[in-house]
């Protein structure tokens, strides 16, 4: 990566703190924009990635990906703007990082060492959740189908990435020259970072008391995540 990306990171990051901030004093129209600005962000590093050509393949479905978190972000916070219709944007939402999250997995499973093994990993771990989630919180019906499919396909993405990156270790320690190495790696902290927020905002929407610090939690390790997913994209895989 090339200092251009660093800058365009730490931009990200302090717009996304601003966000934040502003959010928390209930400026939603202003909140919604900095979001999406800091989502503009890593859409504008995983283009610059794509650009380098080094795995066109995978890096334009990512690249895509990344375009659909934006979408998702910006409706996320729509919902503050139109409370009236906010569950509907909310749901709106969920389905454009549900589009994302299928498109990583489409990009990932060529790359999958075990991929039935990380299938069924990934839907044991999610069916746990959701038991868990579904019998301890009061979650309305819309709700749960969409969270059937995205938490499974969430986790299923992350545990295929995960796969990837623990093949990976090994050869950067050795010093092979084979390529994906660091891009896995890198890959797999954000895609593990991106599954950690999802279920902090889970937890902070639907437990029934919201908290400041779980929502700072929640936007911070989902925008480190999508960063580190779209600088993966500046290595070879």
């Amino acid at each position: 990566m090339n200092t251009t990306v660093y800058v365009l990171m730490a931009i990200g990051i302090i717009i996304q703190a601003t966000f934040i901030i502003v959010e928390h004093k209930e400026n939603f129209v202003l909140a919604d924009i900095l979001k999406g600005t800091a989502a503009l962000v890593f859409v504008i590093i995983g283009f610059l990635g794509m650009k380098t050509g080094l795995n066109p393949g995978f890096a334009g479905k990512i690249f895509a990906g990344l375009i659909f978190g934006m979408i998702g972000d910006i409706l996320l916070n729509l919902r503050f703007v139109f409370e009236k219709n906010g569950q509907k944007i909310f749901l709106a939402g969920i389905a454009a990082f549900l589009t994302g999250h299928i498109l990583y997995l489409v990009a990932l499973i060529p790359h999958a060492r075990h991929l039935l093994i990380d299938i069924i990993i990934g839907a044991v771990l999610a069916g746990c959740l959701l038991a868990y989630i579904f019998k301890t919180m009061d979650v309305k019906p819309a709700f749960k189908a969409f969270g059937v499919v995205y938490l499974g396909a969430v986790i299923i993405m992350t545990c295929i990435a995960i796969d990837c990156a623990i093949y990976s270790l090994p050869l950067m320690i050795q010093g092979s020259p084979e390529v994906g190495k660091l891009s896995a790696v890198i890959y797999a902290i954000g895609a593990v970072l991106f599954t950690a927020s999802d279920i902090v905002l889970i937890f902070n929407t639907f437990s029934g008391v919201t908290r400041f610090s779980l929502r700072i939690t929640n936007l911070t390790l989902y925008y480190i995540g999508q960063l580190l997913i779209a600088a993966s994209l500046f290595y070879p895989r």
